[in-house]
């Protein structure tokens, strides 16, 4: 808990009302309860700021107050004063400390101050663990790899050898990186056989990883992971990818192999890239699409196979209208036939 009186002081926000009790819980303005403080971020929620239980509400600058039982804190933007309250006062972390006697460490292992190391956790042969690093309860880091300070691992991720991995880095359950490429050549009998998959993947500084997702090493080189990207859950990223610096990809996204992907894109979810293109600067790419050609202008694009915002609305349109215009085809059809038996008829007289 803490005073709202607190949170109007460290948000500098306006107050209107009496700001002088406890806030126990954030909550959305749907299902906010007494004591918890909520924010009205889209005017497409002001219906709701007339049934909502909340306590007090972050409203922009000048909002015109319906209400005299709630205290309104008036601020640039509410939203992003309720993320700042949140990450201040109400974030929860998982607690860590200490090196867990289940936990293998090869004698070769250079660990930091303030590393913890959870339960049957394994590190192999010349790791280097920085300060304050995480790692949570059944974790696997190979041989060769580097964690930079104050990266946090959840349980069950497998780091595998020789890839290194920034500082500041979440990575959450699940996460695989490092697994061997897809990479495979037939050979004179038309059998695969599989290309050794000699580089390793570079995870830059405050990257996020979330559970499930999979970055294949590189066969030669490096897959990378570039600084303050954000990668959602069960996103598949293949060998020699690189991902540029501040780029978000959502869930179920899949990259094929050696694509390369710009900085501050926005990658929706669900979207499927080929291999071997190359996707530019501050870009944004909507769900389900399906990206078979590099996108260099900068832009929004949609469908599958992807195309520009404008000309997919408007090929969507025109496929919803489609059975209607076939039937005005075949009407049209249908019309010139009989033009033309009217005018063989009239020829004949």
């Amino acid at each position: 808990m803490v005073s709202l009186s607190e949170i109007a002081d460290f948000t500098r926000a306006r107050v209107t009302g009496h700001s002088d009790f406890m806030i126990e819980a954030l909550s959305n303005i749907v299902s906010a309860a007494p004591g918890s403080l909520t924010f009205l971020g889209s005017t497409a929620y002001e219906k709701f700021l007339l049934t909502t239980k909340a306590s007090a509400i972050f409203v922009r600058e000048g909002f015109e107050k319906s209400r005299d039982d709630i205290v309104y804190l008036e601020v640039e933007n509410p939203y992003r004063e309720f993320i700042s309250v949140l990450m201040k006062y109400f974030s929860y972390q998982a607690e860590l400390s200490g090196i867990d006697p289940t936990a293998s460490v090869d004698p070769s292992v250079e660990l930091s101050e303030g590393v913890a190391l959870g339960k049957n956790v394994v590190i192999g042969k010349n790791c280097k663990i920085g300060k304050g690093v995480k790692i949570f309860h059944n974790c696997v880091i190979l041989e060769e790899c580097s964690i930079g300070e104050g990266s946090l691992l959840y349980p069950n991720v497998t780091i595998r050898e020789k890839c290194i991995i920034g500082s500041g880095v979440i990575i959450h359950n699940g996460v695989s990186i490092g697994a061997d490429g897809f990479g495979y050549v037939k050979d004179a009998e038309g059998n695969y056989v599989k290309i050794p998959q000699i580089g390793n993947v570079v995870i830059g500084n405050n990257v996020e990883i979330g559970a499930n997702t999979t970055i294949d090493r590189a066969a030669l080189g490096s897959t990378v992971i570039k600084d303050g990207t954000k990668i959602d859950n069960l996103v598949q990223i293949a060998h020699n990818v690189e991902i540029g610096e501040t780029t978000a990809i959502s869930a179920q996204t899949g990259v094929s192999g050696s694509t390369k992907i710009g900085n501050n894109v926005i990658v929706a979810g669900q979207v499927g890239f080929v291999d071997h293109i190359v996707i530019g600067d501050n870009i944004i790419i909507g769900a389900q699409a399906g990206v078979s050609r590099s996108l260099l202008k900068q832009g929004i694009y949609a469908g599958s196979p992807v195309k520009e915002l404008n000309l997919y609305k408007k090929t969507e349109v025109y496929i919803r209208n489609l059975a209607n215009l076939t039937e005005q085809v075949k009407q049209l059809q249908a019309e010139v036939e009989s033009l033309k038996n009217s005018t063989k008829i009239s020829n004949k007289k």
